[in-house]
């Protein structure tokens, strides 16, 4: 809340500074309104519930909500000028709103990576307890270790009677659904995170929510549509009971079109703005040994149709034939290798910072890929693929994903799948903007490339 006063305030004092250039006494009003607005927009934020604990740190809902506030407040400021004939000085107005909602916006993200570096340190976290048979638990530990930034750390385990024993990926059992409001006081939680099963009904968890009710315990419910984002489902009640409506995922239409016309535009202008880069990169690679300096290779799109992948290349010219006498270190059908014999030290660098990766904006172009999607595959991979894996066919592939800014290589089998079956179900052009930010972050650091 004082970040957000303080972005308000210097808002308004570049506004001034930029608008009138000096104070005089027609300014006076404006210095006034220049402390005004700053509390009417905390004000505003609160009103839309900005401030609660629970969108801090995570999501874009907290940006979207600064977002509404600013448009909601600039149409405020505009209509009641109107309504009372007040005459407002255009230049500032434009200036000193927007830029507010900018400043929030910018100092919301900085106190978030701030949050995020500390939670990754094992401070600022939410304790947990978490319910449900052991095989969910346990795949739920694993996620929140591996992602702290949502800030939940599960210290407590109740399981079904007669397997409340042990430890779930070393996080002790307490005891069995009846003992949650106990155990919950026992490790000192303030949330207790209830996974799909059977035994907790409707009538189970609303019992334990009432128990719940008097310690302010955080009650949070993970649904069987685990991978299911919020933005297709809607709760829709229906002769008196909340059902639980899911869209599904829209693989075609204008959406898709959109999504088309944005990678091909945004591929058309890096490969302008980096052909420089392009050429001396090729260069170098040309340079660097024999072999050309471009690989291509078959790989698979969407709907199974094959294409010729683009990148610069990385390895020693007889890389296929030494391929078969090397062992990999990944599991499931992808072949990886850590520190493989075959790249060579320019092809290191790149892979490093995927710059090797820059001529597939020529595949976007050409439409075989996009610029966010799942991992584009080999023919013998997709060959190896179950029918719940050949789901990630159904949209065109990516130069980047939530693989890449999720691990990289070093993700398991598992994981790629799991990650790129998301994107799938959950697809959209808000999604791949974030993923796109995130993605620089991802390659300056040079993690999971190899």
């Amino acid at each position: 809340m004082a970040g957000d006063l303080g972005c308000g305030l210097a808002a308004g004092a570049v506004a001034i500074v930029v608008r009138f250039g000096e104070v005089t006494p027609y300014v006076a009003p404006y210095l006034v309104l220049s402390l005004v607005l700053p509390v009417l927009w905390v004000a505003a934020v609160a009103l839309n519930r900005a401030y609660e604990a629970r969108l801090v740190g995570v999501g874009p809902e907290e940006f979207r909500r600064i977002t509404r506030c600013g448009f909601f407040l600039t149409a405020g400021v505009a209509i009641a000028s109107y309504v009372t004939k007040t005459d407002l000085a255009r230049g500032y107005v434009v200036l000193d709103l927007p830029l507010m909602t900018a400043l929030t916006l910018s100092s919301r993200y900085a106190l978030r990576l701030a949050l995020h570096h500390r939670r990754a340190r094992g401070r600022c976290m939410r304790r947990v307890v978490a319910v449900g048979h052991r095989s969910s638990t346990a795949e739920l530990v694993r996620r929140f270790r591996r992602e702290p930034y949502h800030g939940m750390q599960i210290v407590g385990v109740c399981l079904p009677r007669g397997e409340a024993a042990g430890t779930v990926e070393g996080v002790p059992v307490f005891g069995d659904f009846s003992d949650v409001p106990l155990v919950v006081g026992q490790v000192a939680a303030d949330t207790v995170a209830v996974l799909a099963c059977p035994e907790l009904d409707g009538t189970a968890l609303r019992r334990l929510a009432w128990r719940l009710e008097t310690t302010r315990t955080d009650l949070v419910v993970a649904p069987a549509l685990m991978e299911v984002a919020g933005p297709r489902t809607t709760i829709r009640p229906v002769a008196g009971l909340p059902l639980l409506h899911v869209e599904h995922p829209e693989l075609s239409g204008f959406r898709q079109l959109l999504k088309n016309l944005f990678d091909r535009a945004v591929a058309l202008l890096a490969i302008a703005v980096l052909a420089p880069v392009l050429a001396a990169l090729a260069v170098a690679v040309r340079s660097s040994g024999p072999g050309p300096a471009l690989f291509r290779q078959t790989r698979v799109g969407r709907d199974g149709a094959e294409f010729t992948i683009l990148k610069l290349r990385t390895m020693s010219p007889d890389a296929e034939r030494r391929k078969v006498h090397l062992v990999s270190d990944a599991g499931g059908v992808l072949f990886k290798i850590r520190d493989d014999p075959r790249v060579t030290p320019l092809g290191a660098f790149l892979r490093r910072y995927s710059l090797d990766e820059l001529p597939q904006l020529f595949n976007v172009l050409a439409g075989d890929m996009s610029l966010v999607g799942p991992r584009p595959p080999l023919p013998e991979e997709v060959a190896a693929y179950g029918d719940d894996v050949r789901r990630r066919l159904v949209v065109r592939p990516g130069m980047t994903g939530l693989w890449q800014v999720n691990g990289r290589s070093d993700l398991s089998w598992e994981e790629s799948v799991r990650l790129d079956l998301r994107y799938v179900e959950n697809w959209s052009l808000t999604l791949d903007l974030q993923i796109l930010w995130k993605t620089w972050s991802a390659v300056a650091r040079g993690s999971g490339a190899y």
